[in-house]
Order: C-alpha cells, then sequence, then structure tokens
C-alpha cells in the first residue's frame, strides 16, 4: 500500500508569512506560479481554537485549487505528518526577492 504524499507550503503573502499543509502541489500552467490541492488542517477533535488556523480556514473555505507566485514560496517539504497550519507577521522575518526574475526581456531597438 502506497502511503499518500503530505507537503508543508511556506510562503509570504501581504506582509504576512503563510505555513499551510496540503496532499497536492504541481507546478502551474499558469507561468510563474505553483498549485496547492487539497489544503489539510490539525485536527478537529482540539478543544483549543487557534485564531491564526481558524483565519486560514475560513480563507481557504471553498476553494479546490491556489495558485501562489513562485517568488513568494519560501520552502515546500515533504513531512509525515501536518502540523499546525498558520499565518503569522512577516515583519522582520522575510525578506522578498527584489525583482521578478520570471519576466522576459524587453527588446530595444
Amino acid at each position: 500500500m502506497s502511503k499518500e504524499s503530505l507537503y508543508k507550503v511556506q510562503f509570504h503573502n501581504k506582509g504576512e508569512f503563510y505555513e499551510i499543509y496540503a496532499k497536492n502541489i504541481f507546478q502551474s500552467d499558469i507561468f510563474g506560479f505553483i498549485g496547492i490541492e487539497n489544503v489539510v488542517f490539525g485536527s478537529q477533535s482540539s478543544i483549543v481554537v487557534d485564531p491564526s488556523e481558524e483565519k486560514l480556514k475560513s480563507e481557504f473555505e471553498g476553494v479546490k485549487k491556489s495558485y501562489i507566485p513562485m517568488h513568494s514560496i519560501i520552502r515546500i517539504d515533504e513531512v509525515e505528518k501536518p502540523g499546525k497550519a498558520k499565518i503569522s507577521d512577516a515583519t522582520n522575518k522575510v525578506m522578498p526577492f527584489p525583482n521578478n526574475s520570471y519576466s522576459t526581456p524587453i527588446k530595444q531597438d
């Protein structure tokens, strides 16, 4: 029996640091984007409610696929089991790459 893969995806978005878990990630047909499907959240039986995980749940509610720009991705890890999905303030934690390396050069005559 084959084991289903699980990925931890870390990326930044609008000054916040996101850490989510997903069953499927793929290179999108949209140039410069990574596709994410089947986002996984922590245990439903937990009595303690984490506000950042609840914010993520509401943000990804009803989303089939999400496309994240490659330059926003910090890291993707294949993991054994899901951890706590969270959103945190990215101030002084993440420095975005200063330019867009996916653009095509402008031809000058």
